[in-house]
C-alpha cells in the first residue's frame, strides 16, 4: 500500500481482474511456503519513523510536499495527512554494533530532516499522537496529495454504506465522536520495526512478536492526549483502530489479528485473501511471482503485527514480521532502545525450550496488549505463572532474558548495555512519553502549545526520556 496509483476510480472489471490476480498470487505463495523456497537470510532488521511538522507555536504546519521538495530524500516520503512525514532506514544484519548503526542511519536523516523544516520556518516532531491537533487539520483538504490515500478514504466510506467513523475512547477523560473520513488515522505516528526471519524460524518470529508487543506497548507508550483529552497511555491503539473502521459486516482492518500462526505464515495471507473484502482494485502488469496484488491487499490490513512478503537485493523473495506496535519517539535513541527491546525479546521468548505461545494463550496475549496500551507502565499483565505487574515483569524476567538472548549472538556487551540499559532505567523510573507528557501538563496546566515546545527542545538533546525534566 506503500506506493503510488495511477488513478482513483475503478469499475467491476477492476475488481475482477485483482481478485483473479490476488487468488492466483496466493496459490503461488503457497506452493513456496510448502516448498520453503524463500532467501535463507534472515536476522535483518528495518524501521519506518513517523513524524508531524509542527509550526512556532508547535501547530500542525500542512507543507510536507514543501519540505520534501527541499529534501529530495528518497528515503523520506509523504504520509496520510499534509502535516505528516516518514523517514525509511536500511536493512542491516542483526551483527555487531547493530543499534548503533540503526541509531547513527536514523540520526542522519532525521537531522536533515530538522534543518530542512527549519529551512522553511517549521520543526519536526516524533510523538505518538501530536497533543496540539484539531479537527480543521483532520478534513480531506488536508489529505496528502496522492491518489492513493483519496482512493482509500473512498472505499472505507463506501463499505460503511456512508456512515460516518464513531469513536469512543474512554480513560481518565473520555471522547465520543463522529468523523467523516479516514483523516483521524493521521494523528496516529508509529516507528514500526520490520524484522526478516529465516523461513524455519518465521512461526516463531510471528507468535513472539504477537507475545512481545505487550510489555513494548508499556515501556514506549507515547500517546496520552487528544483533543485535550487524556485518554489511554497510547490512545493511539483504539484510535487508529477506530478511525478505519470497514463497519460490522467486515472484519476489522485494523486489529491485533485472530489468533497464533500455527503451521505457516501462509495463514495469515490466506485470511487477508479468503475473509477482507478488497479495498483498492489496482491492477498491475506485473509477473504472478512478484506478488503485486497480494502485497497491496496485504498493505490495506493493518495488523499491529503483520507479516509481509519482500524482496532481497538479489530478488530472492523474503518473509518479515512488521511490528507495527510502537510509537514514534520521545528521541532517536529511545526509538532504537525500544528497537533492541523488541529484536532481544523475540530472540529470547523463540529460545524457550518450549515455545512461549503454548504457555500463553493467544486471548491472554491480546488482553495483555490492550491493557498495557490503555494503562501504560501501570498494567498488570497475565504471564506464565499468573498477574503480574508489566514493571516487574519487564524487569526481572524480560529485560534479563533479552540481554542474554542478545549476549548469545555476539552483540557486544556495551551495545547490550547501552540500549536495554535506556530501558531498564525507563522502567525503574516510570517515565516514558506517556508518563512525562501527563506530569508536565499537570505541573504546566492544560498548556498544549507548550507542551508541543518543550518536547521538541528535549527531543533534539537525543537524551532519553527517562532523564526529561519537567521544566
Amino acid at each position: 500500500m506503500g506506493d503510488e496509483i495511477s488513478h482513483r476510480h475503478f469499475e467491476a472489471d477492476d475488481f475482477s481482474q485483482f481478485r483473479h490476480n490476488l487468488d492466483s498470487e496466493t496459490r503461488q505463495l503457497e506452493a513456496m511456503f510448502a516448498n520453503q523456497r524463500f532467501s535463507p537470510r534472515g536476522d535483518i532488521l528495518g524501521f519506518e519513523l513517523e513524524a508531524c511538522i509542527v509550526d512556532s507555536v508547535g501547530r500542525p504546519a500542512a507543507m510536507n510536499q514543501k519540505l520534501l521538495e527541499v529534501l529530495s530524500n528518497p528515503l523520506v516520503v509523504p504520509e496520510l495527512a499534509e502535516f505528516n512525514v516518514e523517514l525509511n532506514g536500511s536493512p542491516v544484519s542483526v551483527t555487531g554494533k547493530v543499534f548503533s548503526r540503526l541509531h547513527d542511519e536514523l540520526k542522519t536523516t532525521w537531522t536533515a530532516c530538522r534543518e530542512g523544516a527549519r529551512n522553511c520556518n517549521s520543526r519536526l516532531i516524533s510523538i505518538g499522537i501530536l497533543p496540539t491537533v484539531q479537527l480543521d487539520f483532520l478534513d480531506s483538504s488536508h489529505m496528502s496529495d496522492m491518489v492513493r490515500y483519496q482512493a482509500l478514504n473512498d472505499r472505507i466510506i463506501a463499505l460503511r454504506d456512508g456512515a460516518p467513523m464513531h469513536i469512543a475512547i474512554r480513560g481518565s477523560d473520555e471522547l465520543l465522536m463522529q468523523h467523516e473520513d479516514v483523516m483521524l488515522e493521521a494523528v496516529t505516528t508509529a516507528f514500526q520495526v520490520h524484522l526478516q526471519s529465516k523461513p524455519e524460524n518465521s512461526v516463531l518470529d510471528f507468535n513472539a512478536s504477537l507475545v512481545a508487543s505487550a510489555p513494548i506497548i508499556a515501556l514506549s507508550a507515547n500517546s496520552p492526549f487528544l483533543f485535550g483529552k487524556s485518554l489511554w497511555c497510547e490512545t493511539r491503539i483504539p484510535l487508529f483502530e477506530q478511525a478505519i473502521d470497514v463497519g460490522e459486516k467486515y472484519p476489522p482492518r485494523v486489529g491485533f489479528g485472530t489468533g497464533y500462526a500455527n503451521d505457516s505464515l501462509f495463514e495469515i495471507f490466506q485470511e487477508n485473501q479468503s475473509i477482507h473484502p478488497i479495498l483498492i482494485p489496482y491492477v498491475q502488469n506485473e509477473p504472478r511471482d512478484k506478488f503485486a496484488h497480494l502485497r497491496f491487499q496485504n498493505g490495506t490490513i493493518w495488523r499491529w503485527n503483520r507479516p509481509l512478503v519482500g524482496f532481497d537485493y538479489d530478488g530472492q523473495p523474503h518473509i518479515r514480521v512488521e511490528h507495527r506496535v510502537i510509537p514514534s519517539g520521545p528521541t532517536i535513541l529511545d526509538c532504537v532502545a525500544n528497537c533492541a527491546a523488541y529484536y532481544g525479546l523475540v530472540r529470547g521468548l523463540t529460545a524457550l525450550k518450549e515455545p512461549i505461545e503454548r504457555k500463553i494463550p493467544f486471548s491472554t496475549a491480546r488482553n495483555n496488549f490492550y491493557a498495557a496500551a490503555k494503562d501504560g507502565m501501570d498494567a498488570n499483565v497475565v504471564w506464565t505463572e499468573g498477574e503480574i505487574p508489566v514493571r516487574k515483569l519487564i524487569l526481572d524476567w524480560l529485560l534479563p532474558m533479552a540481554k542474554e538472548a542478545l549476549e548469545e549472538i555476539e552483540i557486544p556487551a556495551s551495545e547490550v548495555e547501552k540500549y536495554l540499559g535506556i530501558l531498564r532505567a525507563r522502567t525503574e523510573t516510570g517515565q516514558n512519553g506517556a508518563s512525562w507528557q501527563r506530569a508536565w501538563i499537570e505541573k504546566h496546566g492544560g498548556d498544549f502549545d507548550g507542551l508541543v515546545r518543550t518536547y521538541i527542545d528535549l527531543q533534539e538533546t537525543d537524551q532519553p526520556v527517562h532523564t526529561w525534566p519537567l521544566q
